[in-house]
């Protein structure tokens, strides 16, 4: 039940109403009954200081005694006040009654001479009737003779009571009534702003592997919802490139693994349909069998670099070398291939290159750059590779002299399984056929190394590849 994230935040936002309504109106009631209980002790006051003066205007005229007491209270009209006098032996000199004939109730102890007025209450007697009263008890002298008198004046609490009785009954209905109303907005208000979450919710189930183009609703952008269906839709769409990418390598390998094993398989069964051939026609087959075999092995491990570059964390096996001697020991394998097209191989005076990296790599991104150099290039043209040091990089350069790339396919030819067989004339005489993933590789490996591999320029002239390393 509790899972709900609509419930949740209505049950927190009353939660936290509720602990707010309660404090304010506890608060508010504190402060009414202060207010009432001042405004009450007062009336109380005021009433004790015009007694006072009253019995000193008696002593002026040097009246004393019961008469003179009963006379100074007759002066003063408090219906709703219960008033006495007594003398220093408590004894009570007069008293003026309440109405409902309500007299006044003494503090416990006993009156005696206090400095400044003291305020008591008492709780109510009778059960049946709110006699809970409030009283002051004050102590005047007065001259000619200093007679000391006891004043107490009583006042009911039962106005006070029933305000306080009411307010209460007017915070008890509110706040259960306003705890309710603000549920029920907070619920809808929940579910008003989870809507769109709903409806992410519906849409994201709808969407698989297959459907990958669908996108989540955006009700606002701007907002945090939006945002997350923004953030969320990118992901889809870089779930989308991604598995577009997979299913055109695993069609473009299934496509170049296909061919080779169709030349194997043909090639074996024309020889074995005749039980008695040559023992050249025998080593004819065998020769195309074995092309196609490394051409086929050759595939397989393109593609396992390329696994591993996938993996987005490949293991480099990390050592130290020098740079310019990896170049050399590459490009003396390399001539080999050049000669055979007769082309000139260059290679100027290569600099002193300590690095630290993984020197099998770097020698297979090398070996790639020379052969696709040397496949691109015709019969007599040169192929050209020098090693540039500078303060924060390595610049290995691999030029030649063969057709140039058209601009408009430029941005392709580092794409998995892309030839560009219709831009510069493939040479397959000597060697078989590559399957497009050489680029990619040297490309991967630069990057692997946090460098870059750049085609820097292609025309009349030839190609120039450029593969930039940091020293560091």
């Amino acid at each position: 039940m509790f899972d709900s994230v609509r419930l949740r935040l209505t049950l927190w936002y009353v939660g936290v109403l509720s602990v707010i309504l309660i404090a304010f109106s506890v608060a508010i009631y504190i402060f009414v009954e202060r207010s009432l209980y001042e405004r009450l002790d007062a009336s109380l006051y005021s009433t004790l200081e015009a007694v006072s003066v009253a019995l000193e205007h008696q002593g002026e005229t040097k009246e004393i005694g019961s008469e003179a007491t009963a006379r100074a209270l007759q002066e003063l009209h408090r219906p709703d006040q219960a008033i006495a006098i007594f003398d220093v032996q408590g004894r009570l000199l007069a008293e003026q009654v309440a109405e409902d004939a309500v007299h006044v109730r003494l503090p416990s102890p006993a009156v005696a001479p206090l400095s400044s007025p003291s305020f008591y209450s008492l709780p109510e007697q009778n059960s049946e009737s709110d006699d809970s009263c409030r009283g002051v008890v004050g102590h005047i002298r007065v001259p000619p003779r200093d007679t000391a008198y006891a004043i107490v004046i009583n006042q009911s609490l039962e106005p006070v009571s029933e305000h306080l009785d009411l307010l209460q009954d007017i915070l008890y209905a509110a706040v259960p009534l306003a705890l309710t109303l603000t549920g029920l907005g907070g619920w809808f208000l929940a579910r008003r702003s989870l809507q769109p979450v709903a409806a992410m919710s519906a849409r994201a189930q709808r969407i698989s592997a297959e459907n990958l183009d669908q996108r989540l609703p955006v009700a606002n952008p701007r907002d945090e919802l939006g945002s997350l269906a923004a953030t969320f839709n990118e992901l889809l769409g870089r779930l989308g490139t991604s598995f577009s990418q997979q299913r055109q390598f695993m069609a473009d390998a299934s496509h170049e693994l296909r061919t080779p094993l169709s030349v194997i398989r043909t090639t074996s069964a024309v020889t074995l349909q005749q039980e008695d051939r040559e023992k050249s026609e025998y080593r004819e087959a065998l020769t195309i069998v074995e092309q196609q075999a490394r051409r086929l092995s050759r595939i397989v491990e393109d593609m396992f670099v390329l696994a591993r570059a996938d993996a987005g964390h490949p293991s480099l096996q990390i050592t130290e070398f020098y740079l310019d001697e990896l170049l050399a020991e590459t490009t003396r394998a390399a001539a080999v291939l050049a000669s055979q097209k007769s082309l000139q191989l260059e290679v100027p005076p290569l600099p002193e290159a300590p690095f630290r990296g993984d020197e099998g790599l770097l020698r297979q991104m090398v070996w790639n750059l020379l052969d696709n150099a040397i496949k691109y290039t015709p019969k007599g043209g040169a192929v050209r590779i020098a090693l540039v040091s500078r303060d924060a990089e390595y610049v290995v350069t691999v030029a030649d002299t063969g057709s140039s790339i058209a601009p408009e396919i430029q941005p392709l030819i580092f794409e998995r399984f892309y030839r560009a067989d219709k831009a510069r004339s493939r040479s397959e005489t000597m060697h078989e056929g590559g399957a497009g993933l050489g680029l990619p590789i040297a490309r991967w490996i630069a990057e692997a190394h946090h460098g870059r591999l750049e085609l820097q320029h292609s025309g009349e002239t030839g190609s120039t590849f450029v593969v930039f390393l940091p020293r560091a």
